[in-house]
């Protein structure tokens, strides 16, 4: 049976539901059970240099409305913090505090585990190739999620 183009970004997004999920309650288990993956995408794009709710809505793709909701959460729950910009007392700036990176570190291992067990599962040299087919797929560039349109043209470092 042959599969359409929806098919397969169905899939795609189903392998990163999946890893998404899994990753949010094992969060949960270590004590981070108010993160959820769009808490972890603001976090770091935070972290990159977003330092204002008009930065954070474009890089996540929302609107000015939207990242100001979500950083009130985190820094009501405590992952961010604002702080008077240096360079222009009159405004405030974003910053990632020691329980957001810390809960970042946490993440990071989990995914580490999850990868661990998709090799696992359909063999490490299959897990490698399936990394390397998707990498030429998306391309030279990076894929980021603290970026507009996830991809890295926007960056100038990158290669477009």
């Amino acid at each position: 049976m042959s599969r359409s183009g929806a098919d397969l970004a169905l899939l795609l997004l189903g392998g990163f539901r999946s890893l998404a999920d899994a990753a949010q309650l094992e969060l949960a288990r270590r004590g981070h059970e108010d993160v959820r993956p769009v808490h972890d995408f603001a976090i770091r794009a935070i972290a990159s240099g977003a330092s204002s709710a008009s930065e954070l809505g474009r890089r996540m793709s929302v609107s000015k409305q939207a990242a100001a909701k979500t950083i009130a959460v985190l820094q009501d729950r405590g992952y961010i913090a604002r702080e008077v910009d240096p360079t222009d007392g009159r405004r405030m700036r974003l910053h990632v505090t020691e329980r957001g990176f810390a809960m970042l570190h946490e993440a990071e291992s989990i995914f580490d585990d999850l990868r661990d067990r998709w090799a696992k599962q359909i063999g490490d040299h299959q897990l490698r190739e399936l990394e390397a087919q998707l990498s030429d797929l998306v391309g030279s560039a990076r894929v980021r999620l603290d970026a507009p349109g996830w991809i890295a043209a926007d960056d100038p470092a990158e290669p477009h």
